[in-house]
């Protein structure tokens, strides 16, 4: 049996997992963003699978399936609030103080963009900040507001980073995964090897499902994939140098022959080391903190 076989014989692919769940593909996909389903490489860099054990695992809970559903039900803003208790102007105003961090998005008939929330979350910090519930806003999160701070975009971002480097399966995967949310510019100041920057570009994630067809559409999904706040470029600039510090030492990136065409890269087994796993540590908490402000 080849290697091949061995990973379909025991995976199945997204879609096939979401029906054994009894998932939509939406909520399929938010279940593997927040955790609640785990996934396996695919086959040569191919999309991941998900284990028949672990389908087996989700299915044997007593809840299921009502009690995954509910972990990946999203609410938009006036459904929080009503499960707050708290006017929609004041969800807004928390929301974009960064008390509540959006999991996923979409754009209305109007391309505007709506953010949604896990319920879950949303029930879980009423329950724990009733300060912030009633009564007048503090100080310096009205002072966010009057510097017309709105960082929904930015938290969105440093959902989906963690993610992807969780599933990240070595240095390089996880240097192009950071790479991701700068522009071509800062990349290039970064990673000044052309070579190296065409094998992270190979290695980009795809985009998020709710990037649409349409290209008016398609460039404000676009713009929201892109750090836009000074101090969230730095940081991943500096990020994306110390990982790609790790990854040159872990293998150097395939190089261009002679006539100049891409060669096929390596293969290569997972290899995290400790960089990435303080990266990753140090995103959840600076996350974290802003969600308790």
């Amino acid at each position: 049996m080849t290697v091949k076989d061995a990973v379909t014989a025991h995976t199945v692919a997204y879609g096939r997992a979401a029906q054994q769940l009894e998932l939509r593909r939406n909520e399929f996909e938010l279940a593997v963003q927040l955790g609640h389903v785990r996934t396996v490489p695919g086959v040569n860099g191919g999309r991941r699978r998900v284990a028949t054990e672990e389908i087996e695992r989700l299915r044997a809970a007593p809840d299921f399936p009502t009690g995954l559903r509910e972990r990946v039900r999203t609410v938009g803003t006036t459904s929080a609030a009503e499960l707050a208790s708290i006017t929609g102007d004041r969800f807004t105003k928390l929301a974009r103080t960064g008390h509540f961090s959006p999991v996923t998005f979409y754009l209305n008939r109007y391309r505007a963009v709506v953010w949604l929330y896990a319920a879950g979350e949303v029930q879980e910090f009423a329950d724990r900040h009733p300060d912030l519930l009633t009564g007048r806003l503090p100080a310096a999160v009205r002072a966010k507001l009057d510097r017309g701070e709105d960082v929904r975009p930015r938290n969105w971002r440093a959902r989906r980073l963690g993610l992807l480097l969780r599933q990240a399966e070595d240095p390089w995967a996880a240097a192009a995964a950071i790479a991701s949310l700068l522009s071509a510019v800062h990349v290039a100041e970064v990673v000044g090897d052309p070579d190296e920057r065409a094998y992270l570009d190979r290695l980009r994630p795809e985009p998020p499902s709710a990037r649409p067809e349409s290209l008016a559409a398609r460039d404000i999904v676009d713009r929201l994939l892109l750090a836009n706040d000074p101090d969230e470029i730095l940081w991943h600039r500096m990020s994306l140098a110390h990982t790609l510090d790790e990854a040159r030492a872990h293998r150097p990136a395939p190089r261009s022959d002679d006539t100049g065409h891409r060669l096929p890269p390596p293969k290569h087994g997972p290899g995290r080391t400790g960089l990435l796993t303080r990266l990753r540590l140090g995103r959840r908490r600076t996350i974290r903190a802003g969600q308790a402000l």
